[in-house]
């Protein structure tokens, strides 16, 4: 009898699926040089300001690549407000030609020279999160870091290819998240309820000293804190910093680390590393980021905004 019940117990161990290993949001170079040209696996080079004659020249073998600026994955809206998430057809077929399909990986690789860079990144990685795909990794330190030559022979440490690479175009149907987009009005609701908003833009858009120019008036979301976008990423650079090095920051900045949080900027781009450092590094799930940010605040409606220095 016990021979049949540990058959029986053996064979339902048998029966149920392994475990896929959970996607980690970010992952360093030697793991991309472990993982490099495996099934499902599709490297995404999306380094600002590279122009693609730029990456032919070099570039992790295997990657693909796309324009985060011009390649669609940002769009104006019904509203006018420019740098929105696309709309969803057009990201399905854009994310499709880059040969990623439902069930790939995609390891999004940035420049890797500044906070603003890896925002390149966060962004896209976002946008796929939106789209209701989970398998998305940012490779830390950037192109920058995998490319950077062993300090005593001055010889690459890891491969680097030339030439372009045509992928092949995959199906890829998005599964739309919609509670991760933040309104205006959710924004305005936030305010009400005390919850927490922070503006991730450098400190003079934040006092209101200066002003983006998709933004049409100066200043700042009534009540919200400020975190400099720089500050997420060591030195200003292409890694990120650690979950204890930003639990230190949000703590002199009066941020909590949990709870509702909404994040923003000029147009959802430097909101994007805010989002990321909370969401994905922090933990806190219940963080948000306002896409339209402050050109979609001052846009239309008479949306209050707060000056610090006039």
């Amino acid at each position: 009898m016990r021979l049949v019940m540990f058959a029986i117990a053996s064979a339902a161990i048998l029966s149920v699926p392994a475990q896929a290993e959970d996607t980690k949001p970010l992952v360093d170079a030697a793991w991309l040089k472990a993982n490099l040209g495996k099934p499902g696996i599709v490297v995404l080079s999306a380094r600002l300001r590279v122009p693609k004659a730029v990456y032919e020249k070099a570039h992790i073998p295997g990657a693909v690549y796309t324009d985060y600026v011009k390649g669609g994955w940002r769009a104006k809206n019904e509203s006018g407000t420019p740098a929105m998430l696309a709309p969803v057809p057009k990201l399905e077929k854009l994310i499709g030609s880059l040969g990623i399909g439902n069930d790939s990986h995609v390891v999004i690789v940035p420049q890797g020279e500044n906070a603003a860079d890896m925002g390149a990144a966060t962004r896209i990685y976002w946008t796929m999160k939106v789209l209701g795909h989970d398998k998305v990794s940012i490779l830390d330190g950037g192109w920058l870091g995998w490319s950077k030559p062993d300090p005593k022979s001055k010889k690459p440490i890891n491969p680097i290819a030339k030439g372009g690479v045509t992928p092949k175009p995959q199906p890829f149907k998005a599964s739309l998240r919609s509670e991760m987009l933040v309104t205006d009005d959710d924004v305005k609701k936030a305010m009400e309820s005390n919850v927490t908003i922070v503006d991730y833009r450098p400190s003079d858009f934040y006092y209101g000293i200066r002003k983006s120019s998709k933004a049409k008036v100066a200043g700042t979301i009534p009540g919200a804190k400020n975190v400099q976008e720089s500050w997420l990423t060591e030195n200003n650079g292409g890694t990120f910093r650690s979950r204890a090095e930003l639990q230190k920051i949000y703590r002199a900045m009066g941020v909590p680390t949990e709870g509702d949080q909404i994040t923003f900027c000029n147009t959802g781009h430097w909101a994007s590393l805010g989002w990321f450092a909370s969401s994905q590094v922090l933990g806190n799930k219940q963080a948000k980021m306002y896409d339209g940010s402050m050109a979609a605040w001052t846009r239309g409606e008479d949306l209050p905004v707060e000056q610090k220095i006039k």
